[in-house]
């Protein structure tokens, strides 16, 4: 099924989906300023399209429009591509909106970071399944999210390396091995 909207329109006009993308996602539209200037060492077009409130920016890649994929750069000189096209960006603020922290890429350091987080939003499933609703998305387990995210951080993140433009100098991988 071809989507007619596009998941931007949708998030704008869906408070589930903003609300959960804002918090716990970090996930802001309009925040898509980045702050400095950046480019891709390949030459594509780069578009900040959302940002996180420690002044990180998703880049979507090349043209096209939201199939392209999404570049993740935080405001310290690190980066890593986190999806092929904002649907699948999407799933993953879904499932693990920690997933900065998934150093290991595993289920079981996302539930652990998941629990941390519950304390504080007891209805954190019930929010986060409203949004993919609200989204017209199904959602991946945490164990298929963080293992794409690794197979395209890891993999696919070789061939979109940012630069720090001003100083030709590349960003540092964000999520490795």
């Amino acid at each position: 099924m071809r989507r007619t909207t596009s998941l931007i329109t949708v998030i704008r006009e869906q408070d589930d989906a903003a609300d959960f993308l804002a918090w716990p996602g970090d996930f802001e539209l309009d925040r898509g300023d980045h702050v400095e200037e950046v480019h891709l060492a390949s030459g594509a077009a780069l578009e900040g399209f959302a940002g996180d409130g420690a002044g990180g920016t998703f880049f979507f890649c090349g043209e096209g429009g939201e199939e392209r994929p999404v570049l993740y750069a935080d405001s310290e000189g690190g980066a890593a591509l986190l999806a092929i096209g904002l649907p699948e960006l999407l799933r993953l603020l879904l499932v693990a909106p920690w997933w900065r922290d998934c150093r290991t890429f595993t289920a079981e350091e996302s539930q652990e970071l998941e629990a941390d987080y519950q304390e504080d939003m007891p209805d954190l499933g019930a929010r986060r399944d409203r949004a993919a609703v609200a989204l017209g998305l199904g959602l991946p387990t945490e164990a298929e999210a963080l293992a794409r995210l690794r197979e395209v951080a890891v993999e696919a993140g070789k061939d979109f390396v940012l630069i720090f433009t001003p100083e030709g100098r590349p960003y540092t991988p964000l999520l490795t091995e």
